[in-house]
């Protein structure tokens, strides 16, 4: 791994945490297989158009004198938004709906998100792909290529216009709990969290929240840091917990004390 494409960003829960940026190369890969899947799409949903039959008059329009006819002026329009449609939605819809993973970034290893580290949302990824469409165009292609490596987190204009960011997917371990959704062994009322703070229990929540969009090294590494430091605060809590089902039940016992 270059080590220069490593960045440390702090996350909302003041824990820092190493990101490794995704270069050209990978992201050209992914584009292309993303590309290649919107096609499909497009060539179906024209098929789909075709089946219910062309408006009247287009194919004797195009061979007539008068190509620029209302119906072809029609046909065209539909063309249009169909292209920009699937372009845009098909990359805000996966990049909120699955933690910033096309089907491309996900078989390539890479995840949009924000500066932060959290999951890119709706508004995040509505910015960086309304530009997409800018650095599609010929002229502008190389300006985004030339933005992505002079950029100290390899961001193209979308990016640094949405606040986000494309990382790669640093494979390690995964977290210790395994049962995330799974209650906690040890009745949680049973624990002293008298010295949990309020904000310490909403900054375990967060992350509890949000964990599954996380990278796995990533959840893996907050999880810990949050336990090891808030483990000494907490009575009663059994030392064979892993760290995620420690933070669930710290997080049970401070609700049951509310």
């Amino acid at each position: 791994m270059n080590y220069e494409d490593l960045i440390t960003i702090q996350t909302p829960e003041g824990v820092d945490l190493d990101l490794s940026l995704a270069g050209l190369g990978s992201r050209f890969a992914a584009r292309i297989i993303d590309e290649l899947i919107k096609l499909a799409i497009i060539v179906a949903l024209f098929a789909g158009v075709a089946s219910l039959g062309a408006p009247a008059g287009v194919s004797s329009e195009l061979d007539g004198d008068n190509p620029m006819s209302d119906e072809v002026l029609v046909a065209v329009a539909v063309v249009v938004v169909i292209v920009f449609l699937v372009n845009f939605f098909y990359e805000v819809l996966f990049e909120t709906l699955a933690s910033g993973r096309t089907p491309g970034k996900r078989a390539t290893g890479l995840r949009v998100v924000r500066l932060d580290g959290r999951p890119v949302n709706f508004t995040s990824s509505a910015v960086r792909n309304l530009l997409r469409v800018i650095d599609s165009l010929p002229f502008a292609y190389v300006v985004g290529m030339v933005c992505i490596l002079v950029s100290p987190r390899n961001q193209r204009l979308g990016d640094l216009a949405a606040g986000t960011l494309v990382a790669r997917e640093m494979k390690g371990a995964p977290p210790a709990s395994e049962r995330a959704h799974e209650a906690v062994s040890v009745p949680a009322p049973a624990w002293d969290v008298t010295a949990i703070t309020a904000e310490e229990s909403a900054a375990v929540r967060r992350f509890l929240d949000r964990r599954e969009g996380l990278q796995l090294d990533a959840r893996a590494r907050l999880a810990s840091q949050f336990a090891a430091r808030l483990g000494p605060k907490v009575a009663g809590a059994s030392d064979d917990l892993g760290p995620e089902e420690f933070l669930e039940g710290l997080v049970a016992a401070k609700a049951a004390r509310a």
